[in-house]
């Protein structure tokens, strides 16, 4: 992604300072444009949303697109803890009225609209930040459950303003549901990561079945890891389980995008399980006749 301060030097700011107002559509086509690119499955979900609904899934997306970006690219660790700082300035500009960037502009109207919390944005950054400081291997529980809920449950919290569900227990469930999901990222991404110099199985599992690498080629080849993954895929068994639980106690037409990225993801879930953890390097990928069975059961078109 090109640095970040300097597109936000480039782009008009919207305020009331006699600067000329920015293109709404553009920036809505840029967001849309974002999440076309990245071919996520997210975009199912998306999909089955009001246009002014999907208008402010696809900004939020955009957003946490951008800043993952940020945390995963080439670069120095402060270069990337520079460049999330600006991010922050800009949320502070979108709050105020004045986004700069064509992300934040297509945020303008859902953030007024549907009451987007500030709050949830900069904890994504939080999140992004984890990543940035200093490659993470092998965190204690409690900071990979802090990771999750930066990186992963805030954005299910921007997500059920966006759906228009709010009502107890939806917060719990944008928690539940980001660590279901997050956790299957990680068991499906074991291998990658490493590669790349991360390790986010928790210390305590480490420990418990000794394995001890630091290294990514020592790590991949102790097949302690797979114990490690067993325990882990455990707990995103129960956090899924609590995720059905409390998205049956909201409207199921407003979540219906919840429960199709839950359903998705469950999948996903269920292939890994299926693999097993001794071949961390075999993909596990949907299939599009699987896509299309899941996008048809929930009538997405």
């Amino acid at each position: 992604m090109a640095n970040l301060l300097s597109t936000a030097e480039k782009q008009p700011n919207p305020g009331s300072d006699g600067s000329a107002p920015f293109d709404e559509a553009a920036a809505i086509e840029h967001a849309r444009q974002v999440v076309e690119r990245s071919g996520s499955s997210f975009r199912l979900g998306m999909r089955v949303l009001p246009a002014d609904r999907r208008a402010a899934m696809y900004a939020i997306y955009a957003f946490c697109r951008e800043v993952d970006d940020i945390a995963d690219e080439p670069g120095t660790g402060p270069e990337k803890l520079k460049r999330l700082d600006a991010w922050r300035q800009e949320i502070e500009n979108l709050y105020a009225g004045r986004p700069r960037l064509l992300t934040a502009q297509a945020l303008l109207e859902p953030v007024h609209a549907f009451d987007l919390p500030k709050a949830e944005f900069l904890t994504v950054i939080d999140g992004m930040e984890m990543d940035a400081r200093a490659d993470i291997w092998g965190p204690s529980y409690a900071d990979l459950f802090l990771y999750c809920r930066r990186v992963a449950g805030a954005v299910g919290m921007l997500s059920i303003h966006a759906f228009g569900e709010t009502r107890a227990p939806a917060a719990d469930l944008a928690i539940s549901l980001g660590n279901a999901l997050q956790l299957t990222n990680i068991l499906r991404d074991v291998h990658e990561d490493a590669l790349w110099g991360r390790l986010y199985l928790p210390r305590e599992l480490l420990d418990k079945h000794g394995v001890v690498a630091t290294t990514p080629d020592a790590l991949l080849a102790d097949p302690a890891v797979a114990r490690v993954c067993v325990d882990l895929a455990d707990l995103a068994k129960e956090a899924f389980a609590v995720s059905s639980d409390l998205m049956g106690q909201l409207d199921q037409r407003k979540m219906r995008p919840a429960i199709m990225m839950m359903a998705v993801y469950r999948e996903i879930f269920e292939l890994l399980r299926q693999r097993g953890w001794k071949q961390l390097d075999a993909p596990v990928h949907l299939s599009r006749w699987v896509k299309l069975r899941l996008a048809l059961r929930y009538s997405l078109f």
